[in-house]
């Protein structure tokens, strides 16, 4: 399914809650193009969308799309010079290496600015982030490097830039249970990927970790409680739970748990 199209069908069905896309890749979408779909979801569901956008990885630009990943950081530079001013609908005449883009505008009725995360983990992103958007969302990355370099280093380019401090959304994988071993090997096996991706392994070793599994959140009520508690001290404003699929009463007591958070 399309993320963007799929979360405005969703949040109709609601009154109040958030809705916002995780990692929809830029390569793919022209900048004009990512724009129109985010307005018009905004407009959709009373402003209640937010737009998240990131590079993906090499392997699926140009394994699976045959497209250049040639410079990632200088291609979401420009790619944002266009796509901000487009979602607070404003004209846009940008002239760039990639995009050339004159006199159009994004702006639908009913759709305020809309808000912007990107997937940023290295320093060149996280500056990007801080400069031009509304935070970040994260995956595989813990607790220490969120703390001494994720958060501080969006931080400060939001303050060069005369931003507000920016949000700070820190996905992990999340379950209630009485057998955390156990569980943390079942889900060895299938978030091995993100340890052999090259912007995940970075984070991984940064933390001292040696597989994504150790970032797992597992454990009673108090376990769980505390560790997201320590993430709000930090500095994170939003927790992105993964519920991993090991039963159906796991998942749905996690859910509920969260839900007292």
């Amino acid at each position: 399914l399309d993320a963007i199209m799929t979360l405005a069908i969703a949040a109709r069905e609601s009154s109040r809650i958030e809705v916002g896309t995780n990692v929809t890749p830029t390569y793919p979408r022209h900048p004009t193009a990512m724009a129109q779909q985010a307005v018009t979801a905004a407009a959709a569901c009373n402003n209640r969308f937010t737009l998240g956008i990131g590079l993906a990885h090499k392997i699926v630009i140009e394994g699976a799309l045959g497209m250049s990943y040639d410079r990632p950081a200088r291609h979401m530079a420009e790619y944002l010079e266009v796509l901000t001013p487009l979602l607070r609908g404003e004209v846009v005449n940008h002239d760039g290496e990639s995009y050339h883009v004159h006199g159009l505008s994004a702006g639908a009725a009913g759709a305020e600015d809309v808000p912007l995360v990107i997937a940023a983990l290295g320093e060149r992103m996280l500056k990007l982030a801080g400069h031009y958007t509304d935070g970040t969302t994260t995956w595989m990355v813990g607790l220490k490097t969120l703390e001494q370099h994720i958060i501080p280093t969006m931080g400060a380019a939001a303050e060069a830039a005369g931003r507000p401090q920016p949000r700070t959304i820190a996905g992990f994988p999340i379950l209630l249970t009485n057998e955390p071993d156990n569980v943390r090997a079942k889900l060895s096996e299938g978030l091995a990927v993100y340890g052999a991706l090259p912007s995940y392994r970075a984070m991984l070793d940064r933390e001292g970790l040696n597989g994504p599994e150790d970032l797992a959140i597992l454990g009673d009520e108090a376990t769980l409680r505390e560790a997201v508690g320590s993430l709000r001290d930090v500095g994170v404003t939003d927790f992105n739970a993964a519920i991993p699929e090991i039963d159906e009463a796991s998942y749905n007591r996690t859910m509920e748990f969260i839900a007292t958070l």
